[in-house]
């Protein structure tokens, strides 16, 4: 595990202490559930662009599969 130095302002560092109190948790554990979801934020937006790149030129095919996935394509 690596430890980290954070700087922030003495307000936003307050207001991020209570919010932890509020949830029963260090503001460590706050953090560390931010940073969880940020880079699970990440990860889908990067999947999204490689996907989006893989299917690049193919938007009539995909048309044709939602079509089908709706139950209204031809078979």
């Amino acid at each position: 595990m690596s430890a980290l130095t954070l700087r922030l302002p003495d307000e936003k560092y307050l207001r991020l202490k209570e919010l932890a109190h509020q949830r029963g948790q260090s503001v460590n554990r706050l953090l560390d559930e931010v940073t969880t979801l940020l880079l699970a934020e990440f990860d889908t937006e990067t999947r999204f662009v490689v996907r989006s790149r893989l299917g690049a030129g193919k938007k009539e095919r995909g048309l044709e599969l939602l079509a089908k996935a709706a139950g209204s394509g031809k078979n």
